[in-house]
């Protein structure tokens, strides 16, 4: 189950929070059903090698699974397992705001990231789709906490496809993912990007420094390449969380 869950998810159960465990499992299992990075029909690992994973008891490995069939998000067969049982149905997303790919590159360049986690993952249903990824086919995962001054300003989750994984990921600590993606010939014909407000989860609060629950900005961006003279494709998924207080996005758009 490596494609599905990285070392950083894996690290998120937390015997010192309030939550007990095997909610905490439950919640994360959960969210990666509903986002359809564990598509319908997926066979969970067994308890015992869902413990041994997660670091926590068969119990509570069991209890999580059996409040997951509860909700009707799997179904527990003995002798065949545990399936996903739960439909993904994507939901449309609009993005209506074009960025400015200098202004992406200067504030990478003037701003420091530390990779929290990387690697050739599975992504969520719908990255896949508007990456257009078969089922079993992985992009490049990048998760990472960018910070200026000393001061943790954003939370940064990224999805490239058609890019290979660098032999050392320090590179993301100080050049843009732009200029890797031109050294890997992948160009930026077009950006797309989302902006909205959401609260801080846990993992993100924890990331940033905030308390779970703060108000946060979100900003959701595709950036597309060419594939003829009138066709193009989404090739790279970002998703940011900015901490208020240490960021503000602003814009200065005039008409052509």
């Amino acid at each position: 189950m490596e494609p599905f869950f990285g070392p950083h998810l894996v690290g998120q159960l937390s015997k010192q929070s309030p939550t007990p465990l095997y909610h905490q499992l439950f919640t994360l299992l959960k969210t990666r059903i509903l986002d359809g990075t564990l598509l319908y029909g997926t066979r969970l690992p067994p308890e015992e090698q869902l413990a041994d994973l997660f670091k926590v008891s068969r119990i509570t490995a069991k209890r999580a699974m059996d409040d997951l069939s509860k909700d009707n998000l799997v179904e527990r067969r003995r002798g065949r397992g545990t399936h996903v049982i739960y439909q993904y149905s994507p939901k449309p997303v609009y993005a209506p705001l074009t960025g400015m790919l200098q202004e992406i590159e200067s504030m990478a360049r003037n701003s420091s990231a530390h990779v929290l986690d990387y690697g050739m993952r599975i992504p969520p249903q719908a990255i896949r789709s508007d990456l257009k990824l078969a089922d079993d086919e992985p992009a490049l995962h990048l998760l990472r906490v960018r910070e200026r001054d000393g001061l943790k300003f954003g939370h940064y989750t990224s999805w490239t496809a058609g890019v290979t994984m660098p032999a050392d990921p320090a590179i993301f600590q100080h050049t843009p993912r732009l200029s890797y993606f031109r050294q890997q010939g992948l160009e930026v014909s077009h950006v797309t990007q989302t902006l909205s407000a959401v609260a801080a989860d846990a993992s993100v609060a924890h990331a940033l420094g905030v308390a779970e629950g703060s108000p946060l900005l979100s900003l959701t961006r595709r950036s597309y390449k060419k594939t003829g003279v009138e066709s193009e494709q989404i090739m790279d998924f970002l998703e940011v969380r900015y901490n208020p207080e240490h960021f503000q996005y602003s814009m200065d758009l005039t008409l052509d």
